[in-house]
């Protein structure tokens, strides 16, 4: 039995691609394609041995695929792990990035004018970014808040949203819904709408004509 010697390279295999049941080769190619976790996991592969070369167990663009399927179905799931992880990660990266460019503008700086200015430049931008990381990051683990209204519709089609019974500032006190009226309470003045009448009317009005008087409560 032969040995393989520690610089030989293992065999290439094929690489795996499960197909659905009543595809065709065409069919099951077109999908994966299409799809972003082979093409995902071909640049990852390819970042991969530009980086560090070839990894223990060679692993296959296939291979880096199913690991982003598995971390994006998890991701599906509600789990933000992954996504603090790579935020995370990339605005520390950024900073890094921030810090070296200043240190060279630093050096740079009144010897060779043109080159500072550079390097401040790509500095500025990687803190910019750094901080959009950031707050993408926080925003990522703020709690969401949502209102709900719900509207009654009384005798007569009047419709009363409920937070405006919640939040009642002043006036007459809200009934209760079977014996409200269809106008409660007298119309106060609101504040004029700006516009350029200086007598504080903010819409004008046409001629001679004037507000016309608000009808009676039905059965108030």
């Amino acid at each position: 039995m032969t040995r393989k010697s520690a610089t030989q390279k293992p065999a290439d295999r094929p690489v795996q691609i499960d197909a659905k049941q009543g595809e065709t080769e065409t069919d099951t190619m077109a999908r994966v394609m299409v799809g972003p976790y082979l093409r995902h996991g071909i640049v990852s592969s390819t970042i991969s041995n530009k980086m560090v070369g070839t990894l223990p167990g060679d692993p296959k663009m296939d291979d880096f695929a199913k690991v982003i399927k598995r971390n994006a179905n998890v991701a599906l799931k509600g789990d933000l792990t992954i996504a603090s992880e790579i935020l995370t990660a990339q605005a520390l990266t950024l900073d890094s990035i921030f810090t070296e460019m200043a240190r060279r503008s630093a050096i740079n700086m009144g010897d060779y004018i043109k080159a500072s200015e550079t390097y401040m430049r790509v500095a500025l931008k990687a803190q910019a970014n750094c901080r959009a990381t950031l707050e993408a990051l926080a925003k990522l683990h703020q709690p969401r808040e949502q209102t709900v209204r719900h509207v009654h519709v009384n005798e007569g089609g009047q419709a009363v949203v409920a937070d405006n019974f919640h939040h009642h500032t002043g006036g007459s006190e809200n009934a209760k819904i079977g014996k409200q009226s269809h106008a409660t309470g007298a119309a106060g003045p609101d504040p004029a709408l700006p516009g350029p009448d200086p007598l504080g009317n903010g819409v004008p009005i046409a001629s001679s004509e004037r507000e016309a008087a608000m009808q009676d409560a039905r059965r108030d």
